[in-house]
């Protein structure tokens, strides 16, 4: 688990800026849900075979003896959030969240512990129009951030007895070459085997070449359903390669999944990722209740903006130098009304006393552009001096009055 220190803050708010916009264009709300839930919310909804669930989710129990959870994902708690304030019934619902998550796995680049996730989850429709709006947002969302080289990846799961039907055939194709399964594929071969399709080791990679295929498990309605979302993206520019290997690590999936793939961060490379899940309302307690969304981890995309983009932290405009005794009241006086007559203006305010040589340092070393000194005899004068740092400019004296019209300059300029 990290901090993340003010001279990370430029690309964070860079992104968390251009995630709100692109949600307001699509029409999506915000909801807030807590970081703890019941850790019987995740275990229904994620699964209690998948590695979320069984290795990696920080539980206690609480005062009261109640199994409790830190949240290692949204779309369930935004579920259950849903269903018990009465939203679902606003159909079609269009929501997103954004906050930090936590899952006990091996640290490496791009994934920690506590990690920041953002997700959109949208309610109520059954076309796969949805599907493509949705995924149209993301791809809307790496155009405002300037990330092109992503590769979106896509497939179809197909309903929850297709799936089941594949699922067994798998299990059964696997358990013949047990022999060339590493030790995370014997582990999921009884519970999960959906999961060893998408494992990196070469040799489980081999032993899946003449596996059974998902697509051939599809009935004609789930066919339909993704020729026709295949029909959309294509419709809207979107490129997509069909992976018939991708599938999801969380139960609750169906019909079509999806996942952005960089090959900028190393084997983990998944940025977003997300799909339908038309099940998991019903599972949580409400009415069946189509759905779709994805999930994106935040450290991740931070990763790439970095090495897309130069971010730097912003200086103050302005230091405010108070060279006297007597000069601390005025000054404060003085800073918080040119904050209020400029908005935009970042003005810092030296506190603590120091001389004028040790105050010039700290203007100095602050970035600001220009220092503003209010002395004794400034004071006297109502005048103020601007000193700029940065351009060869000789320094002024202005009334005090016309301090706000010169600063404004600055914040323009």
């Amino acid at each position: 688990m990290h901090d993340i220190v003010p001279s990370d803050m430029p690309c964070w708010h860079f992104l968390e800026t251009n995630l709100r916009q692109v949600m307001a264009r699509y029409g999506f709300e915000e909801i807030r849900t807590p970081v703890v839930e019941k850790s019987t919310l995740f275990e229904r909804a994620i699964g209690d075979s998948t590695d979320v669930v069984e290795k990696e989710m920080y539980s206690f129990e609480d005062k009261g003896g109640e199994r409790l959870s830190l949240r290692p994902e949204g779309t369930a708690a935004v579920v259950r959030a849903a269903i018990q304030n009465g939203l679902l019934y606003a159909a079609p619902l269009r929501l997103w969240y954004c906050g930090p998550m936590f899952r006990r796995e091996r640290p490496q680049r791009g994934r920690t512990r506590q990690f920041h996730q953002v997700g959109v989850e949208a309610f109520g429709a059954t076309g796969p129009d949805i599907d493509a709006e949705v995924i149209a947002l993301g791809e809307s969302l790496w155009r405002s951030l300037g990330l092109g080289d992503l590769r979106l990846e896509i497939n179809s799961l197909g309903t929850v007895q297709e799936r089941l039907e594949f699922r067994n055939d798998l299990r059964s194709y696997l358990e013949s070459r047990k022999d060339a399964l590493d030790e995370d594929s014997l582990r999921r071969l009884d519970r999960n085997p959906l999961r060893i399709l998408d494992s990196k080791n070469p040799v489980v990679q081999e032993a899946l070449s003449d596996s059974p295929n998902l697509a051939d498990y599809l009935g004609q309605e789930s066919r339909d359903h993704f020729t026709k979302l295949l029909n959309f993206l294509d419709e809207l520019g979107v490129g997509y390669v069909v992976n018939p290997r991708l599938v999801r690590g969380l139960d609750y999936y169906s019909h079509a999944v999806f996942e952005w793939i960089s090959e900028d961060l190393g084997a983990q490379g998944t940025i977003c990722a997300g799909g339908r899940y038309d099940g998991l309302v019903e599972m949580q307690g409400g009415k069946p209740w189509p759905a779709v969304g994805f999930a994106m981890g935040l450290e991740r995309i931070v990763e790439l903006l970095r090495q897309a983009h130069e971010f730097e932290a912003q200086p103050p405009h302005v230091y405010l130098v108070l060279a006297g005794s007597e000069t601390s009241g005025p000054g404060l006086l003085l800073a918080e009304r040119l904050r209020e007559e400029l908005p935009a203006l970042r003005l810092v305010s030296n506190v603590g006393g120091g001389s004028f040589k040790a105050q010039f340092r700290r203007a100095d070393r602050s970035g600001a552009r220009v220092a503003l000194v209010l002395g004794e005899d400034e004071i006297s004068s109502g005048t103020a001096t601007v000193k700029f740092l940065r351009e060869d400019v000789p320094q002024k004296t202005v009334p005090m009055d016309s301090v706000g019209d010169l600063l404004l300059k600055v914040v323009q300029s």
